[in-house]
C-alpha cells in the first residue's frame, strides 16, 4: 500500500478499541518483530522492531519474537495492551517491499513458513485472554533463502515502515504531534489494502 495509505490505515487501526473490557486511553501497544535473521528478507520484522525499540516511544513495548513469537506471550500479557502488532515478512503475492496491514482475522491469507506456531493461533489466544486488537503488518519478501541482509527493495520498505509506524504509534499514545518522529515523504510502498 502507498505510504500515505499505510499511515491512514495505522491511524484508524490504532484508535481506542471499544471491545477491550477496560478501554485503555492512551493506547498501550505491543509491537512484536517476527522472523529469522538467517533467512534474508525474513528478518524484515525483526529489523523494524529493532529500529522502533531505539526510538523509545511512549506507551509502546517492542519485543523480538524471532521464529517463536509464542515465547513472548507472557510479556505481552503483563503489558495489558490495547493493541498488539505482529510485524513479519509474508508472502501475499505483491512486489518485493510491498506492505500490507491486516486485522488478525485476515492473517490466514498470508503465508510465512519460519514460525513454530501460526500467528493466527497466537492472535486468537491474545484476543481471548486480553480482549486486545491484534494486527499484522506484513512485508512482501524478495528472498527468504539462507543468507544475511535484506534485499534492496525490502530494506527501503523497512526504513519507510519504521518511520510511518513510529509516527502512528506516537500519535496513538496521545503525544503531541510536534514531538513525534516525522514520516518520510515519497512513495516506494505498494501493495494491497488494509
Amino acid at each position: 500500500m502507498p505510504l500515505q495509505s499505510l499511515s491512514q490505515a495505522l491511524r484508524e487501526a490504532l484508535r481506542p478499541n471499544p471491545e477491550t473490557p477496560t478501554p485503555r486511553t492512551p493506547n498501550r501497544v505491543v509491537v512484536v518483530g517476527v522472523g529469522s535473521s538467517l533467512r534474508s528478507d525474513d528478518a524484515a520484522g525483526l529489523r523494524i522492531a529493532e529500529e522502533l525499540r531505539k526510538l523509545d516511544l511512549p506507551s509502546v513495548l517492542v519485543l523480538l519474537g524471532d521464529t517463536a513469537p509464542e515465547n513472548v506471550t507472557g510479556e505481552i500479557r503483563r503489558a495489558l495492551p490495547s493493541h498488539v502488532i505482529f510485524v513479519d515478512a509474508a508472502e501475499f503475492g505483491e512486489t518485493p517491499g510491498a506492505v500490507r496491514l491486516v486485522d488478525s482475522v485476515e492473517i490466514g491469507g498470508m503465508s510465512s513458513s519460519t514460525h513454530t506456531l501460526p500467528l493466527a493461533v497466537i492472535a486468537d489466544y491474545l484476543k481471548q485472554e486480553l480482549g486486545c486488537r491484534v494486527l499484522f503488518l506484513g512485508l512482501q519478501p524478495r528472498v527468504v533463502a539462507f543468507g544475511e541482509g535484506l534485499s534492496e527493495e525490502v530494506a527501503a520498505a523497512v526504513t519507510e515502515t519504521v518511520a510511518t509506524l513510529a509516527r502512528a504509534l506516537c500519535e496513538s499514545s496521545g503525544t503531541q504531534r510536534r514531538t513525534c518522529p516525522s514520516t518520510p515523504t515519497g512513495g516506494g510502498l505498494e501493495g494491497g489494502e488494509a
